[in-house]
């Protein structure tokens, strides 16, 4: 007999498709789906999840296929999934609800709502039924019947009063202009809040929070701080230790559930591999330690074998789950470990704490169950020591064995691929790999381009973005994530390929953003373009999580677009967004890191390299290549050619000939500049700043 499907069985999601076979009567979010409450006179049950949540799986299993849950729910409300990543305006609305209501939030995110999609009631997860200290959907669904029922005043007074703290949370006042005090805040929080044993900046659960690196690596460098640098090194070192890594294949899991990096929930978000490539490939621009730079192939090697599409662009996730368990892909027993390594295992299990008991602990019972992570627990130049081995060949045979192990994993059942395409994390993986394709791996310069490519032909139309495409659709107009990350990514991908059409579509999409979403009147960017209907709230998303916040974003790729084009606009809204939203930013600062970069480049920005000469000539190739290899996020270089300057560079040409028929660099820097080079050193010279990080020979290991 066939599976009855519901309303989910039409849409582009993979999350939502996930709930198609479910006897709950799902419709996606939209006017039906709203018209029906209004008519049947019910009140809304919403889910929200993504399709690698190990929780979101497990109350699919529990509940939402559960027949007689599905009776309750569909008897009580009309019920709508939302999938997070598809809709991130809406989740992020309903988890401001939640955290007003409950104090806190997570995935599942279940919010019930009056049919005008105000909410009064919010959680998380919920079992069938009522275990303790933790009320079942069954129950709960009884309970807001009964509530609806006899006393829906009460429901729509709660309601009313959510919306209108949600609306207060909107209302603020245009602030200053954000300085040197905030930066200094900020590393003071952070140095506050940082495990100086474990590394991070907070208790478990643990998440990586690259911005928080990023921003750390930039005020030190200006400011010459090494304890800055000792709070990243120690941070990333211990993160490339962690079973958070996956050591096999590459590429980070989401977060870790304890305080030393070791023990992970296993999905692997784009967003995370594309700003950890970043965050290590700036570490080994800055520090010179070749660890960074290896951590850096290997999260790109993972990603361009497991995660691209074959025209270009990057998928969005990796579950955590496979054959129905949370990280069966990436654990192994220790016969398992015996029958693949053979004889190696001797030399293994003292690299790797594994063992017959295993290593891993049972998220549920905390208790261990044969299985093992593959994580290690000091640097590698240490256990060489204590083994009494060259480090230089012990490292070799452990790659010979991470080689073997990879080879038997493949034989596994693959965790669940969300093959959904967004265009805010491509946008970030095309400034990952542009980035590191100036002093790590050339060749991925070209697959940063090919990734633009994808989305500017497939998911932009004359400026105007799409937020996702799946199965040779794009839908769901485009957000401020989506315009402000790609305007970033393709700036960055100009400094590297200087190919002008990326540059001019940079400066397009930071326009149709402006046109969009600019608040002309307070400063700042709204989440979502008014054509995105059917939203309580018009948010602005200034406020840092997993990723940075779309303002954060539209700062930073406006201050490098202005510097580029001259642009007084671009300069305008960027200073806009920092006064709209500086009242909040100074009483935690540490919190707006992602924000503060930008910041940080206002006020560290003043450096402009300028290029002149044919790019196809090795002196040109040799200015451009030294002016790359310095740790300079903040310097604005152009490449001008000889001839046919292109017009959005028709500024910088100006009284920047070849000098002697040489290819030539012009170095600017706060306003004043210096005498054109033609010599590789020189520019270096002209460029040399102190380094707040000792030692670039890698001799501390990991």
């Amino acid at each position: 007999m066939p599976l009855i499907q519901n309303r989910l069985n039409a849409e582009g999601s993979p999350y939502l498709r996930q709930h198609a076979d479910n006897p709950v009567h799902w419709l996606p979010w939209g006017q039906e789906a709203f018209e029906q409450a209004k008519q049947q006179n019910k009140p809304i049950f919403l889910s929200i999840g993504y399709s690698t949540c190990h929780w979101c799986h497990v109350m699919n299993r529990e509940s939402f296929s559960s027949p007689e849950v599905a009776e309750e729910l569909n008897k009580t409300f009309i019920c709508i999934k939302v999938d997070r990543e598809e809709r991130p305006d809406v989740d992020a609305l309903y988890v401001d609800a939640c955290q007003l209501m409950t104090g806190s939030a997570g995935w599942p995110l279940n919010i019930i709502l009056t049919p005008d999609r105000k909410p009064f009631y919010a959680g998380t997860y919920f079992p069938p039924h009522s275990l303790p200290g933790r009320i079942g959907l069954v129950e709960l669904t009884t309970s807001v019947a009964k509530l609806w029922n006899e006393d829906r005043d009460e429901a729509e007074k709660s309601a009313s009063r959510i919306h209108e703290s949600l609306l207060r949370l909107e209302r603020r006042q245009t602030g200053f202009p954000l300085g040197d005090q905030a930066l200094f805040k900020a590393v003071d929080e952070l140095k506050q809040a940082f495990d100086q044993k474990n590394g991070g900046f907070s208790e478990a659960p643990k998440f990586p929070t690259p911005h928080n690196l990023l921003f750390l690596m930039r005020f030190a460098k200006r400011n010459l701080d090494t304890g800055c640098m000792d709070m990243v090194i120690r941070t990333l070192d211990a993160m490339r230790r962690g079973g958070i890594r996956d050591h096999i294949g590459g590429g980070f899991h989401r977060y870790s559930t304890d305080e030393a990096w070791l023990l992970p929930h296993f999905e692997k978000m784009l967003y995370d591999q594309a700003l950890l490539m970043l965050a290590y490939t700036e570490a080994h621009q800055l520090t010179g330690r070749l660890r960074y730079q290896r951590t850096v192939r290997q999260i790109g090697e993972y990603c361009i074998r497991n995660m691209r599409h074959l025209d270009g662009a990057f998928y969005s996730a990796e579950d955590a789950d496979s054959e129905g368990e949370e990280g069966q892909f990436y654990l192994w027993t220790f016969e398992e470990l015996q029958k693949v390594l053979g004889k190696d295992l001797d030399l293994f299990k003292k690299v790797y704490p594994v063992s017959e008991e295993g290593n891993f602990l049972d998220e549920s019972t905390m208790s261990r169950n044969g299985r093992n992570l593959i994580f290690r627990t000091e640097p590698l130049e240490e256990t060489a020591r204590r083994l009494g081995q060259d480090y230089t060949i012990l490292r070799s045979k452990l790659e010979a064995m991470r080689h073997i192990l990879y080879a038997a994993r493949t034989s596994r059942i693959r965790p669940f691929r969300d093959k959904k395409i967004l265009t805010d994390w491509n946008g970030l993986m095309i400034a990952a790999l542009a980035t590191a394709a100036r002093t790590i791996h050339p060749c991925w310069k070209a697959t940063a381009a090919r990734t633009a490519d994808f989305i500017l032909e497939k998911m932009e139309n004359n400026g105007r973005l799409y937020h996702l495409w799946h199965d040779g659709e794009a839908g769901v107009d485009g957000m401020l994530h989506d315009y402000a990350c790609m305007a970033w990514g393709l700036t960055e991908l100009y400094a590297t390929t200087f190919d002008t059409n990326y540059l001019d579509k940079a400066i397009q999409l930071a326009q149709t953003m402006i046109d969009q979403m600019h608040d002309d009147l307070n400063g700042g960017f709204f989440a979502t373009p008014e054509s995105l209907e059917l939203i309580l709230v018009r948010q602005k998303d200034f406020r840092d999580a997993a990723l940075p916040s779309g303002n954060a974003f539209a700062l930073l790729a406006l201050k490098k677009l202005a510097v580029l084009t001259g642009s007084k606009e671009f300069e305008r809204c960027a200073q806009g967004i920092e006064q709209a939203f500086s009242t909040e930013v100074v009483q935690r600062p540490s919190a707006f890191t992602g924000l503060l970069m930008g910041v940080d480049f206002s006020l560290n920005g003043g450096t402009q390299v300028v290029v002149t000469g044919d790019r196809h000539r090795p002196d040109t190739s040799m200015l451009i290549q030294a002016a790359q290899s310095e740790f300079a996020p903040n310097m604005t270089l152009v490449h001008i050619p000889p001839d046919n300057v292109p017009p959005v560079l028709a500024h910088w040409a100006e009284g920047r000939p070849l000098v002697d028929e040489k290819a030539t660099a012009y170095v600017c820097r706060n306003f004043a500049c210096q005498e054109p080079v033609t010599d590789p050193g020189d520019l270096l010279e002209q460029l040399e700043t102190p380094s707040p990080a000792s030692g670039r020979n890698d001799k501390q290991e990991t």
